[in-house]
């Protein structure tokens, strides 16, 4: 399937939306078995914003915080803040245009945690701004157990973000994350000592940080800088930078395009 370009869209939402669709009918017919669950999912829904509350309230309820609380808990969410279901769009796009394993948006869309992770801290977050921290740390919990991601409900995030695998990554409370990032498993956004101010990391638009990488304290990551896989940054980060290493230090010389169009992960032979 033909990657789908996320910057030549005037309108993610849709596009999204339309996308998820098509496939949900082809897939029902295609696998019979999952057929109900591909109607009941996707197309009985009538918006993306439908979609996306009932699976994670399928994907985050207990015993005791049902399925049908859930929905009506992120639905509020929702209506708090619509612009969750845009960031979504913008995030299930990415993904396609991003990941080589990536075949389907609906792949994407039903399976990949750290997209329902990042969906799940944006209803957290627009219900913590609302004043509903418990409810929103509640969020958070099921998000770490479920899909193996902490991100404290506070925490800012920009749209069009990947991210890949997913698994332990961590993001603290005063931490920002600008728009297109590609983050990968293991990362670290956190902070240094545990006095009550800003403490954790900026992290500008289309930055790409590797796997295991942490970054520290209450610094700068510039645009358009890529951090390697298992780094630890401590300093503040130029753009359009690559820095390495345990502390990290600049290498490679600038980044000569966007980091996360090209998911380049490599250094080159300037180590």
């Amino acid at each position: 399937m033909a990657k789908l370009n996320l910057a030549a869209e005037k309108d993610a939402d849709i596009c999204a939306w339309s996308c998820l669709r098509k496939e949900a009918a082809a897939y029902s017919t295609k696998e019979p078995a999952l057929s109900s669950f591909l109607h009941a999912t996707i197309l009985e829904q009538e918006s993306l914003g439908g979609a996306l509350v009932n699976h994670l309230a399928d994907k985050l309820a207990t015993t005791d915080f049902t399925v049908l609380k859930l929905r009506r808990v992120l639905t509020e969410a929702i209506e708090t803040d619509p612009s969750i279901v845009d960031s979504a769009a913008r995030d299930l796009l990415a993904v396609m245009d991003r990941d080589p394993a990536c075949r389907t948006c609906l792949q994407a869309f039903l399976y990949f945690k750290g997209y329902m992770a990042i969906q799940t801290h944006r209803c957290a977050h627009a219900l913590y701004n609302a004043g509903r921290d418990l409810i929103a740390f509640h969020l958070q919990n099921r998000a770490s157990e479920n899909f193996g991601v902490d991100i404290n409900p506070a925490a800012r995030i920009g749209s069009g973000i990947m991210l890949d695998h997913a698994t332990g990554f961590v993001m603290g409370e005063t931490a920002v994350m600008g728009d297109d990032c590609s983050i990968l498993q293991g990362v670290t956004l956190g902070g240094t000592g545990k006095a009550d101010e800003d403490r954790h990391p900026k992290i500008g638009n289309r930055v790409l940080i590797g796997a295991g990488a942490s970054v520290l304290g209450n610094i700068t990551v510039g645009d358009d800088a890529k951090i390697a896989a298992g780094s630890v940054v401590l300093k503040p980060v130029s753009s359009k930078c690559t820095v390495a290493g345990v502390p990290a230090k600049p290498v490679a010389g600038a980044c000569v395009k966007s980091p996360t169009e090209t998911m380049d992960q490599t250094l080159g032979d300037h180590l």
